[in-house]
């Protein structure tokens, strides 16, 4: 019984997540033991990876800028723990990926194209999932350890209370193009984190180019 209670506890907080692992977990399972561990593994992140960005993003979407503040509270006694997790296995996921295109070369026809559909589908959802994690991480600390007098981040129009999609917007722009936009930093906290998404944006968005130029290559031979 005191097993199943931190387990129990983590459902409670962290729903989406835990049923996405447990998804991935099946998912790993079920698939054919004859299939390549790295593809397993890749198939298998894929499902996790989805089915938490969606949720995620249905989450947001519902959730007003007041109610952010409930949200936090009951995620962030795990939320650094969740982010850094989140950051290692996307990063893992980009060398999962340079040995399924070490393969893809070995193949042909409708195997070739499978393989790069995978390859291509792990890079997008592990790219989308980074800025969504830290648009949620900066809402967490601008509603949870920010004051009246020295907010997290600065809004140009001074917003009482930003939304979802104004954090969003922060953390994709630093995803694109690896600046802050129109929002200025409060403090040395968020400045690390910012720092933090902007060193692994630049990561992905190579792994990106090498991919694109990878998959053209591959086209035209």
């Amino acid at each position: 019984m005191n097993l199943l209670h931190p387990l129990k506890h983590y459902y409670q907080v962290r729903p989406r997540l835990l049923v996405a692992l447990l998804l991935a977990i099946v998912c790993f399972f079920l698939l054919p033991a004859s299939q390549p561990l790295v593809q397993r593994l890749l198939i298998a992140w894929n499902a996790m990876a989805w089915l938490y960005l969606f949720s995620l993003w249905w989450l947001m979407l519902r959730t007003p800028a007041p109610g952010i503040a409930r949200i936090a509270r009951a995620q962030d006694e795990s939320a650094a723990t969740v982010l850094a997790l989140l950051c290692i296995t996307c990063l893992v996921s980009i060398l999962a990926i340079l040995f399924e295109l070490a393969a893809v070369k070995q193949l042909s026809g409708g195997d070739k194209i499978q393989h790069i559909a995978l390859t291509a589908a792990t890079l997008v959802v592990s790219w989308s999932l980074l800025p969504t994690a830290f648009a949620m991480h900066y809402a967490h600390m601008f509603y949870l350890h920010g004051s009246k007098t020295e907010k997290t981040l600065l809004f140009p129009d001074k917003l009482p209370l930003p939304g979802y999609w104004d954090f969003l917007y922060f953390s994709f722009t630093i995803a694109v193009a690896a600046q802050t936009a129109d929002i200025a930093t409060g403090n040395t906290a968020v400045r690390r984190i910012a720092l933090l998404q902007a060193v692994l944006s630049f990561i992905f968005n190579l792994a990106i180019l090498g991919l694109s130029i990878n998959v053209g290559a591959g086209l035209l031979s």
